[in-house]
């Protein structure tokens, strides 16, 4: 009854926001709360449940609000400019360049393992060239999400941390086996970033462009560049992401402490720091918000064992006699399943279960490892509403959750799929 449950919420969920008949913010919140009430739990149970849920995103909440902040005021300081003159004037104002250059920059900024930070920094670097050539802002959502998919494999990353300790292996045995997959992953990222550019030329055409970053721009935008400090903003940025990549400072308490920094160094007077504040609060509400509702969908989730039902009744669906394709069920359906566990469910719940069946089979139980790692919240992490940098992702390029999972999903799926099939050529998993 538990698992039935925990499927309806979600498909209910994803049919609301898909649907646009919700919001997804009203949506995370009551649809869990109605099916919550079903299962028979109390209201103050419940109350507990998204209040743990809550505490547990709080961090997230917190960093992304300040994260947003920061590179905001990077943006509107003019840190990025010579970036954008240096793309513009590459790309010579074809979309099919800027679309494939978006998908490298993408994958070599993500060689870190971190989305939330790659997020930040790629869409910072080519939305106001995405709006300078009309072009889909949906397509920088999803090439963004694709192309950090295959290189959030890396040993580094957490989703492949939580694989490794829940399985006691080491990061060698589980991730160079996947190297020829990551590899195909990457190759199909730049094919479809090829096939979405080539139909954003045709749609829109190559641009002559005469642009002078500087003359696009409001007085109001003119009066907050801050050219002079370019280098300083940049020392302070790299700085910034090197001690979030080693984890010196926790990293909601470090976005907090350079926001206030970067405000101080840029915006010494009051009123110009209150109209930075204004101008991106929307932003940031909007971001943060997302971010406590999606932790009162997954406290409650968590809290009333729906997934813990959810996983066993996945596992009873397998038949004995096909026991030998578990690795390969997992593969496939790993992508999907970035939509209903969070990563602490499916690897600290699921995987186990997955991997215990396996070996009861005499199967290897690093396949199962691996073959979750080729989507379960590494491909299919930019999409699920069950994590915070999904909304940061569509929050950023101020696009629709239920819009991006539309138009990225089977290109996603296939990013698994190709990945799936150069892991089973090359031994990683086996049928």
């Amino acid at each position: 009854m538990l698992a039935l449950l925990g499927f309806a919420t979600i498909a209910i969920f994803l049919t609301l926001i898909i649907t646009k008949r919700l919001s997804v913010l009203t949506a995370l919140v009551l649809v869990p709360i109605v099916f919550g009430l079903l299962a028979g739990i109390s209201v103050k149970d419940l109350a507990d449940m998204m209040l743990a849920g809550i505490k547990q995103v709080a961090p997230t909440g917190i960093l992304l609000m300040f994260a947003v902040l920061y590179f905001a005021v990077m943006l509107d300081a003019g840190l990025f400019d010579p970036v954008i003159v240096f793309i513009v004037k590459q790309v010579k104002g074809d979309p099919l360049k800027v679309v494939i250059g978006t998908a490298f920059l993408t994958m070599i900024v993500h060689l870190d393992g971190d989305g939330t930070a790659t997020f930040m920094i790629v869409i910072s670097a080519f939305l106001p060239i995405y709006k300078i050539l009309k072009m889909n802002r949906l397509v920088l959502a999803g090439i963004v999400a694709l192309g950090v998919g295959p290189l959030h494999l890396v040993p580094w990353s957490g989703t492949s941390a939580r694989a490794i300790s829940t399985l006691g292996s080491s990061a060698e045995q589980m991730f160079n086996p996947n190297v020829p997959a990551i590899l195909g992953g990457v190759v199909w990222v730049l094919i479809v970033a090829y096939i979405f550019g080539k139909r954003e030329r045709k749609r829109l055409g190559i641009t002559q462009l005469n642009y002078v970053h500087h003359d696009s721009l409001t007085a109001d935008q003119k009066s907050l560049r801050r050219p002079r400090l370019i280098v300083l903003n940049a020392i302070l940025t790299i700085s910034l992401i090197i001690i979030l990549t080693n984890g010196w400072i926790p990293a909601a308490v470090l976005f907090v402490i350079a926001s206030a920094v970067a405000l101080l160094i840029n915006y010494p007077k009051l009123t110009d720091q209150q109209k930075i504040l204004k101008s991106h609060g929307a932003n940031i509400f909007m971001v943060s918000s997302m971010i406590f509702a999606a932790g009162i969908f997954s406290g409650i989730l968590l809290g009333s064992k729906m997934i813990d039902a959810m996983a066993v009744s996945l596992i009873s669906f397998i038949p004995e006699n096909h026991a030998g394709l578990l690795p390969v069920l997992t593969a496939v359906t790993s992508m999907p399943s970035s939509l209903l566990f969070t990563p602490d469910a499916y690897y600290f719940g699921v995987v186990p279960v997955l991997a215990e069946t396996a070996q009861h089979f005499g199967i290897d139980k690093l396949e199962i490892g691996r073959a979750a790692l080729l989507g379960q919240m590494t491909v299919g992490f930019p999409l699920s509403p069950l994590t915070a940098s999904t909304f940061l992702l569509v929050g950023l390029c101020d696009v629709d959750l239920g819009d991006h999972q539309k138009f990225i999903f089977k290109w996603a799926m296939g990013t698994t799929l190709v990945m799936t099939i150069i892991a089973l050529i090359t031994g990683s998993i086996h049928l």
